[in-house]
């Protein structure tokens, strides 16, 4: 954690470095993590997500923040053989991770508000629980739509408030106390998964998401509840 600072209190250059930092101390027991938060449902969750991308056999997709790779495996199934999936993150030891996960894949480091990918190169990007760790949101999202071809179409999925009362009190109450007693059972980071609740309390709600993605320059934005509002779904479109 950065000193004088809680993770989810710093901002851009310190923001970065603190929750690089995070999840490098975290990356091994990551997937773990995330089927007992998800119940094992994150994979069919990434799925639907990759459906709102329409992608094609032989298309290209980026997946940004890919962290362990998780979102990839969708993504290859949806663009087949002859179709080529990347992921960037700009955490090391997640990669190597996705690198276990995978075998031979085409993954880079490198940060989502400063994409090492040329203009117009994908028809597709993903980012899942990603944006919400950025030092940029505007940046990041710029930069989604810059590397995508004309068309291409673009695909959120993050943690969201419920929008019913009871859910939402009974959903943050699970985030602060359930999700950091997990974490110490399985002797993982305290500052981590302290964040994790703060950074989904604090993320953009869905209208400020979408708004954010139409000043990228995106269209035909919408969004999708799942999980009784406790996860969302958005998608768009580059003209």
């Amino acid at each position: 954690m950065m000193e004088g600072n809680a993770i989810w209190q710093t901002e851009g250059d310190r923001k970065r470095t603190a929750v690089r930092g995070m999840f490098a101390g975290i990356a091994r027991g990551y997937d773990r993590m995330n089927g007992l938060m998800s119940f094992g449902l994150h994979h069919r969750w990434r799925g639907f997500a990759v459906s709102r991308l329409a992608l094609r056999e032989g298309d290209r997709a980026l997946d940004v923040c890919c962290g362990t790779g998780d979102f990839m495996i969708p993504l290859r199934g949806a663009v087949g053989s002859s179709g080529r999936v990347f992921g960037v993150d700009f955490c090391l030891p997640m990669l190597e991770g996705a690198q276990e996960k995978l075998g031979a894949s085409a993954l880079a480091l490198g940060d989502a508000c400063r994409l090492p990918v040329a203009s117009g190169a994908f028809d597709a990007v993903s980012v899942g629980w990603g944006l919400r760790n950025v030092p940029n949101l505007d940046a990041a999202l710029t930069e989604a739509a810059r590397v995508l071809k004309p068309r291409g179409r673009f695909v959120s999925l993050d943690m969201a408030r419920p929008r019913n009362p009871l859910v939402r009190w009974t959903a943050e109450f699970a985030l602060r106390r359930a999700l950091p007693f997990l974490g110490k059972l399985l002797r993982l980071s305290d500052e981590a998964y302290a964040y994790l609740p703060e950074s989904t309390l604090r993320f953009a709600s869905r209208e400020t998401l979408a708004a954010a993605m139409e000043r990228a320059g995106f269209v035909d934005v919408a969004y999708r509840d799942l999980m009784l509002g406790n996860l969302c779904v958005h998608w768009g479109r580059k003209p």
